[in-house]
């Protein structure tokens, strides 16, 4: 009997790939960024805040006041997977 295993499986490169993504938003910590998402069928939405943390397998983006939200986190796979889009504000 197998025993199902759970959470995402990730080649060796795409753990590279995720290692490298995160490395990058740590020297962002504490940045203005704008978060850019796909919400569904021909649906963005774009979120701005502080990056405040990063955590192995995501990163925590503190939005603006007039944000819904407080916090949102976001996955390092989103990104990998271009379901969300990270952009420093300096960038913009």
């Amino acid at each position: 009997m197998t025993v199902p295993t759970s959470g995402p499986k990730h080649s060796p490169v795409q753990i590279v790939i995720l290692q490298d993504i995160k490395t990058e938003l740590d020297a962002h910590v504490g940045e203005e960024v704008t978060v850019v998402a796909q919400a569904g069928r021909k649906k963005i939405t774009e979120r701005s805040g502080v990056l405040r943390s990063t955590f192995p397998s995501l990163f925590v983006v503190e939005l603006d006041e007039d944000a819904n939200f407080e916090r949102a986190s976001y996955s390092y796979t989103d990104i990998l997977t271009n379901t969300h889009l990270f952009v420093p504000n300096d960038l913009i």
